[in-house]
């Protein structure tokens, strides 16, 4: 009879809550000024989120050296400064340089593409693998030009995003001060809004979530930073042209997990095949041994077993999210996963645990 009414119970709130998610679809345009808002502030808070896991451990460590959390933060924003000082004066003319060199020469390149690609049309070992006729790279050389021109068409977009950038300029460091201020606090403070009986457990989830989220963020940019040492070095010894701006688009693309390092790889395959097939082959090689060092040796050593997901939950997680919400969504789902299994996991071993195992 329990499990009647349990079941009955369940499928009434159920259907309400249904009813109610399409009563509020049906006027949606209420909500759309929070919509806008929330959209505004995903990206600051998101970069707020991922800094100040960063730069957490450095402000505890300075405020262990008695020295003022506020000021901790402050000459931490200071060096952050000067650092990219250094970046502008040093790092960024040869970036700049690269990527203006690409832009210009564009079509040269597509040229010799095309040159490299139909001498490897009349390869015969390469004739032997397809009818006649049929050979993909003609069509290879359309793509690449089809798509230098959608990126050159819309790189006049780039300007419009000057207004987002204002806004995550100003509000960035202010939210990132607050949230470095505070440390630990709003974890706590989060923790007593649980009734009396479920703090401990509380304190317990937050604490696990918060651990959970630096592993994987401080994890995740020590990895992506040997993954570009190593791939950088490669491409240096095997004269693959425009290395250092290849290499930083691979180390930023990486952060998005799965698709970006196929993503990444593609451009830097492209600029060895300009060259010549063997440079192709060798910088393929390099980013398939720079990424099972990255996967084998690095990423293991770095998270131990605090990234418990199996590569084939990461690549459906990846897809799906991609599929509702686009690149934001893809850059979120891991730790949005990350969270919702450590609450999942708890509210299992508190409420049903004992009844399934007894059941």
């Amino acid at each position: 009879m329990f499990k009647v009414n349990t079941f009955v119970r369940f499928s009434i709130a159920l259907a309400l809550l249904l009813v109610n998610i399409y009563l509020l679809s049906r006027v949606s345009f209420i909500f759309q000024p929070l919509v806008t808002m929330i959209t505004v502030i995903t990206v600051p808070m998101m970069l707020s989120v991922f800094f100040y896991y960063l730069l957490r451990p450095l402000v505890n460590y300075m405020e262990k050296k008695k020295i003022n959390r506020t000021l901790s933060i402050l000459l931490i924003y200071l060096i952050t400064a000067i650092l990219g000082v250094f970046f502008i004066i040093g790092l960024w003319p040869s970036l700049r340089e690269q990527l203006i060199n690409l832009v210009d020469n564009a079509p040269s390149l597509i040229n010799s593409l095309s040159d490299q690609l139909r001498e490897l049309e009349q390869n015969g070992a390469i004739q032997a693998l397809f009818p006649e006729g049929s050979t993909p790279f003609s069509q290879i050389t359309e793509y690449i030009n089809k798509g230098f021109n959608f990126v050159t068409n819309y790189v006049s977009g780039f300007f419009s995003l000057v207004s987002s950038f204002a806004i995550i300029l100003f509000t960035l460091p202010i939210l990132l001060f607050y949230m470095l201020l505070q440390g630990d606090k709003f974890g706590r403070k989060l923790a007593h809004i649980a009734p009396k009986r479920f703090q401990n457990d509380s304190r317990e989830v937050v604490i696990e979530i918060d651990q959970a989220l630096s592993g994987f963020i401080v994890g995740r940019v020590l990895v992506n930073l040997a993954l570009g040492v190593l791939m950088y070095i490669g491409f240096l010894i095997i004269g693959l042209p425009y290395a250092l701006l290849l290499t930083v688009i691979a180390v930023i693309l990486n952060f998005v997990p799965f698709i970006g390092a196929i993503v990444s790889s593609v451009p830097i395959v492209i600029m060895g095949l300009v060259v010549s097939p063997s440079v192709a082959i060798w910088s393929l090689i390099i980013i398939l041994v720079a990424q099972q060092i990255q996967d084998n040796l690095v990423a293991p050593y770095v998270f131990g077993k605090k990234l418990d997901i199996h590569p084939l939950t990461t690549i459906i997680l990846v897809l799906g999210a991609g599929d509702l919400g686009g690149i934001i969504a893809i850059l979120i789902i891991i730790p949005v996963y990350m969270i919702v299994k450590i609450l999942l996991v708890r509210i299992y071993n508190m409420f049903f645990k004992d009844k399934w195992q007894n059941a």
